[in-house]
């Protein structure tokens, strides 16, 4: 079975070398497992049937016999024996080594359940389902590093993806299991049975409360209505309730809500409030996002043939799809996406911030009749930013890096006022 390299390779190795343990977290089925057997010299999988009783005796014995392997020692699941925490928290002070384990799991750790936070031994790395350089959809003609290296670099270059193509991957998703499938049918229906079982299982398992499958559904049904969206919760929780006539409280849909981020399936974009505005203008809702925009796609029932006659809604859906990649196209540069939204309209889908405080702004926009728009609003936020810094020198506001507008065209090109436009056929890391 071919892997397919991913961008986590280079920072697991990395990690590996500076820290005892690597913790890799993520999404269910997002490769987490097959990235870490690339560099593990030893495995074991708690969720191995042959072997979880064996396993889960020497647990109670004397947890460190779980430890033994050539290193660096993959054991999957982790989370399935919480106890394994402090035990490889403690091997790793013994050790002193970097590069000894490297753990696997699909639900953020449970705190109450391990002694030490693990700070200084266990580095935690989460990841994504595929970006579309990733699945070698993206043609990679153009580097989101190398643009901020060089803001002003000059290209012109061409997707090879349409539009059909893109509604086609939005549907089919990032999932790995995935790409070995020649069917397209058999690609649609992962991220179906994903979303099942999150539903009827996981969602139960991440911490042994029993939750309504029904309701799970209803609550990620309701939120993918609102995808790419500041509804707030009162209006989703309305929604929910309004369905079916289903029984819902305020308390309840947070517990609901606060399972599913465990799972890493909800991934709500936040704001970014910089001083160029009264706070009173400045939206500071939480977007509404899923990992992956499959998950949404699954959720409302549509298909790539469905899609292409809801336009509207696929924009909704793309600005998922570039999220999700931009989010790993950077995560080599410590990065991490908010957006920025006035109540005068003015807006930038995705503000993406780097380590060392560079940053963009950045419009999604499907159709290139809205790259005009798209532009127009980074350069005012820009212009709001230095009209700021003038009027406050005292204080001043780093003025963005990169100003860009994504697209679901075909051409890739630096306009005279400075604005990148780039199809998210041809980005890459």
């Amino acid at each position: 079975m071919e892997y397919y390299k991913r961008i986590w390779d280079t920072q697991l190795k990395e990690r590996l070398s500076a820290m005892g343990a690597v913790l890799i977290e993520g999404p269910k089925w997002c490769g987490k497992t097959t990235t870490a057997r690339q560099q593990a010299a030893s495995v074991i999988s708690l969720q191995d049937t042959d072997l979880r009783s064996q396993y889960f005796t020497a647990a109670t014995i004397r947890p460190s016999f779980l430890l033994e392997g050539d290193i660096p020692h993959l054991i999957d699941e982790w989370q399935d024996l919480p106890i394994l925490w402090d035990t490889v928290r403690m091997e790793v002070d013994k050790r002193s080594m970097p590069g000894q384990f490297i753990l696997t799991g699909s639900n953020t750790v449970d705190e109450t359940k391990i002694l030490h936070s693990g700070t200084g031994r266990i580095t935690r790395m989460e990841m994504l389902p595929m970006s579309l350089w990733e699945s070698k959809e993206s043609n990679g003609k153009v580097s989101l590093n190398e643009v901020f290296e060089h803001p002003d670099l000059n290209f012109f270059e061409q997707s090879d993806l349409s539009v059909e193509d893109l509604i086609f991957a939005a549907c089919r998703g990032g999932w790995p299991a995935t790409m070995q499938l020649s069917d397209e049918k058999s690609k649609l229906f992962v991220v179906k049975d994903y979303v099942n079982t999150i539903c009827k299982s996981d969602i139960s398992k991440v911490d042994g409360v029993t939750r309504n499958p029904k309701l799970a559904q209803k609550i990620l049904k309701s939120y993918a209505r609102n995808i790419s969206t500041l509804a707030k919760s009162t209006s989703i929780l309305a929604d929910v309730v309004a369905s079916d006539n289903i029984s819902c409280s305020r308390n309840t849909y947070e517990d609901y809500i606060a399972a599913l981020e465990k799972l890493f399936v909800i991934q709500d974009v936040d704001a970014w409030c910089p001083a160029i505005r009264s706070k009173t203008v400045i939206q500071s809702s939480p977007k509404r996002a899923f990992c992956d925009p499959s998950v949404a796609v699954a959720l409302l029932g549509l298909t790539p043939q469905s899609m292409r006659l809801q336009m509207k809604t696929f924009g909704f859906i793309f600005e998922q799809l570039c999220i999700r990649d931009l989010k790993a196209y950077t995560v080599n540069l410590d990065g991490h996406v908010s957006y920025y939204h006035d109540r005068y309209g003015l807006e930038s889908d995705v503000v993406l911030h780097l380590g060392d405080g560079r940053y963009a702004l950045i419009e999604c926009k499907l159709g290139s009749s809205d790259i005009e728009e798209g532009a127009k609003h980074l350069l005012e936020i820009c212009y709001l930013v230095k009209k700021h810094n003038e009027n406050e020198p005292q204080v001043p506001i780093r003025e963005p890096d990169i100003l860009m507008v994504i697209t679901g065209g075909q051409y890739a090109y630096r306009r005279d006022d400075g604005v990148f436009v780039v199809p998210i056929g041809c980005l890459k890391d």
